[in-house]
Order: structure tokens, then sequence, then C-alpha cells
């Protein structure tokens, strides 16, 4: 998802006018987006399928899969992986992240896609990849507007970087073709294997990681962390959003003549994650009060567990099963969501604040009333 360029500063605007224009209408670029690419298809199909057939190699649409490692790219290099070591101190927050991160969110989104998507297994599968993909990008700027703990964020997202390079092609191959076979779903069994996930995860996540813990390796060294975060990091920053919407359009388009007969479908994927967004803030903020943490330790815990990186469910997605495939037209459907129900979410943790820790520093009067802005009090999800 599109990155922020600097942390959230409390002056009397709401939350989404404190984003940057380009985040701040994100849900409603991605529904243009949606609609130019269905346009498209629904107008142009033979022209739409000329195209693709002409930069394809195999399965593989060549632009594309620049696009992909494009989009993964700012939020890597925007990653603190120096940071590690304050995540490593307290082992305590430490496991309750690994907990929440690895076991419960990619359960919960399991169990949430085989009970709302048992029929509709592309679906289903897309449904799972969001909920393996952990975030390491949007969670910083959903941290900053409650007042979370910067350091334990910057921390955390180095880690599930790190952790999704290593063992998402393996969790990605037990949830999509070994736990569905538990459940009496024999014949939505996708049939892949470890190595074509691992390839996947290799070059749409591998690839950009490398460039983006290399890229700020060497320019810190040069630069300095100051024109690292405030000059570098903003001009990059645009690509992650430009080469989403691309990948979109063409998504889109090559499913044009279909969706335009399945609308319902973007509500039959929407109500499972969000039911998964609310579900995992809630219980994750719980759960870290119940540790003893405080507000701002919580609360990163809450938004990191919550929060997930979909530009990785749709990368893997695309290679593994191709760009016509539902299990990518699901995980776009992901950031469409997410952006709205984490901006709402803001609010409850200030709600939570006020209730469960009243001792500690409150957020400031205008955060309180962003966040009020963002989400009226008709509509809190926390009463």
């Amino acid at each position: 998802m599109s990155e922020l360029t600097s942390a959230a500063k409390a002056q009397p605007a709401g939350v989404t006018k404190r984003l940057s224009t380009l985040d701040r209408y994100l849900t409603l670029w991605i529904f243009l987006a949606m609609a130019v690419g269905v346009g498209l298809g629904f107008l142009f199909p033979a022209a739409v399928q000329r195209f693709n057939t002409a930069v394809s190699v195999g399965t593989t649409n060549i632009p594309i899969a620049i696009g992909l490692i494009l989009m993964m790219y700012p939020p890597l290099a925007k990653v603190h992986y120096d940071e590690l070591g304050d995540v490593f101190r307290n082992r305590k927050v430490l496991g309750l992240s690994l907990i929440q991160n690895w076991i419960i969110g990619p359960v919960l989104m399991f169990v949430l896609a085989i009970v709302f998507l048992r029929g509709y297994p592309e679906y289903m599968t897309g449904l799972i990849l969001i909920g393996l993909a952990r975030c390491i990008a949007m969670v910083i700027v959903w941290n900053e507007l409650a007042k979370g703990d910067s350091e334990y964020a910057a921390g955390l997202v180095a880690f599930n970087s790190v952790f999704q390079v290593l063992f998402y092609s393996v969790y990605a191959y037990i949830f999509i073709t070994v736990l569905p076979t538990w459940f009496g779903l024999t014949s939505n069994i996708v049939n892949i294997t470890i190595g074509e996930i691992a390839k996947s995860v290799f070059i749409y996540l591998g690839i950009p990681f490398l460039a983006g813990f290399f890229t700020r390796l060497f320019l810190v060294r040069a630069k300095g962390k100051d024109w690292y975060h405030k000059q570098f990091i903003p001009k990059i920053s645009p690509i992650t959003l430009v080469a989403l919407l691309f990948t979109i359009v063409v998504m889109f388009s090559l499913k044009g003549e279909l969706i335009v007969t399945i609308p319902l479908d973007v509500v039959r994927i929407a109500i499972p994650l969000l039911i998964y967004f609310v579900v995992m803030f809630l219980v994750s903020f719980f759960m870290g009060r119940a540790i003893g943490a405080d507000y701002s330790k919580t609360t990163t815990l809450a938004f990191t567990a919550a929060s997930n990186n979909f530009e990785l469910a749709i990368a893997v997605a695309v290679a593994v099963f191709g760009l016509g495939h539902g299990a990518a037209f699901a995980a776009v459907i992901g950031p469409l969501i997410e952006v709205p129900v984490m901006i709402g979410l803001v609010n409850v943790a200030f709600r939570l604040q006020k209730r469960y820790f009243k001792g500690e520093v409150s957020a400031a009067p205008a955060m309180a009333a962003a966040a009020a802005e963002a989400c009226p009090p008709s509509e809190k999800l926390v009463k």
C-alpha cells in the first residue's frame, strides 16, 4: 500500500485529512481502477486479450510482473531493519506478536474463508493468501494515528518482513493444499506445489526485499537517516500505488465481461474481511492488555496483527494462479475494505484507551476529535 512519508501530527484536522491525497482517497482510486478495467474488458474484450497475449511469456504477463515487484519495493525500503533489536529485547511482546500474526491471524482468516466462501474455492484461496500476508507497510500509518509505540511498530514490521521471506511459501502450501482436506474440502484443493509458491515469493517478495534492504543500508550510510526518510522515501513511495492501480486495471479488464454479471461477489468477499479486521484488532488489543503492556505497545500489537500485506497476496495470487483467477480478484478486495475499517479502528483505540488506560497519557484532544470525525459516534464499533 502507498506509504506515508511522515508521522501523523496532532492538529485540528480529521484522520483522513492528515493523510496524503493519494492515501486519503485510496479506496476511491481502487474503485476507479476496477471500473476502468471492467469497462475496457467489457467494451473491448478482443483487444484486451490480444494485448495480454502480446506481452506475456507463458502464463506470465511481463508488465504485471515488473509492476508487482515495484509495488513491493517502497514498503520494504522503508522498513527499519536496524530496530529489530528493540523487539527482541522484550520477549513477552515479541512472543505475543508471533502468536497473533502467525497463528491467530492465519487460522482466523482460514476459518472465515471456509465458512463464508466454501462454495467459492478461488475466492477462498485469495482470502487465505491475504490472511497469511502480515502487514509491513500501512500499519505504520495506523499506529501513528492511534499514538502507538513507533519504535516497536518499526521493529515488528521488520520482523514480519524477514519472517514472510522465510516462511510465507510454507504457510501458503499448508493452508491452501493441506488443511482444507481436514474439513472435507477435497474437491476445492488447489493443485500447486510448495516449489511454485516459493518461486513466486522469491520473485515478488525476495527480490524487492533484498533491493529494499540494501537500498536502505547503503543510502543511510551515505546520506544519513534524515535524508533517507525525508527525501528518498517520499520520491519512491508513489510507485506502490501506481503499480497497484495498473495491476488492478489489467486484472479486471481480463474479467470485464464476467464481473458485470457478479457484482455481489465483492460483498461476498468483503463480509469475512470486515469481520477479520475487527476481530483481530479487538482480540489482539485485549491480549496485549492481559500481559500488562501499556497503551502504546498494546495498540501497536493490535494494529500490527489486524493489518495485512495485500500487495504480497496479490503478487502471489497473480503469479501462481494467473491474472484472471478468482484468488487474484479476492486479493484486490483486501485494501478496498481495510482502509476505511482501519481508520475507524483508530477511533476505537482511543475509546479503549479511555476505558482501560486512564492512568496513562491520553490522546491529544485534536487526535480524539480527528478519530471521531473519521468514525462518528453512531458508527463506533465499540461502545
